[in-house]
């Protein structure tokens, strides 16, 4: 007869651990999460102690806000007669607070005469869809379905 091999016990536990294990496991509040980095770019991964990358997309987003205003770039807002504007305004406004800031506190408005307008028109407005992917990433670490 042979011999059973001693590392089979060891292999099977390494599996049965693997298995037993979830792929992620939730962290904080969901609703939370995305509230947070909604408003305040990279906070939501903060709050869900991802410090180090929350830290770099807040000064990503900050620097693309930054150059686009720099340029004098357009903070879009909704426009009558021009449907395209309402969807725009809704990927601007996916920075969050700053675009509220901006718009309202600041009272900024780009010129349209401006050698960088248009540069400066994209970089505002990736500020504010690169934030909503930021959201989306929030809650996906806070279920637990991304590390």
């Amino acid at each position: 007869m042979a011999q059973p091999d001693e590392a089979a016990p060891q292999q099977t536990q390494a599996v049965t651990a693997a298995v037993a294990a979830p792929a992620g496991v939730p962290v904080g509040n969901p609703y939370l999460a995305m509230i947070l980095a909604w408003l305040v770019p990279g906070l939501g991964h903060i709050y869900l102690r991802r410090i180090g990358r929350g830290l770099v997309f807040l000064l990503l987003a900050l620097v693309s806000l930054w150059v686009g205003c720099a340029l004098q770039g357009n903070l879009y807002r909704p426009l009558p007669g021009q449907p395209l504007t309402l969807l725009a305004t809704g990927g601007a406004m996916g920075m969050g607070l700053p675009y509220f800031v901006l718009r309202y506190g600041a009272d900024y408005a780009g010129d349209i005469v401006g050698a960088g307008y248009e540069y400066g028109t994209a970089f505002l407005l990736t500020a504010g869809l690169m934030n909503w992917l930021l959201v989306l990433d929030a809650w996906d670490i806070s279920r637990g379905k991304k590390e």
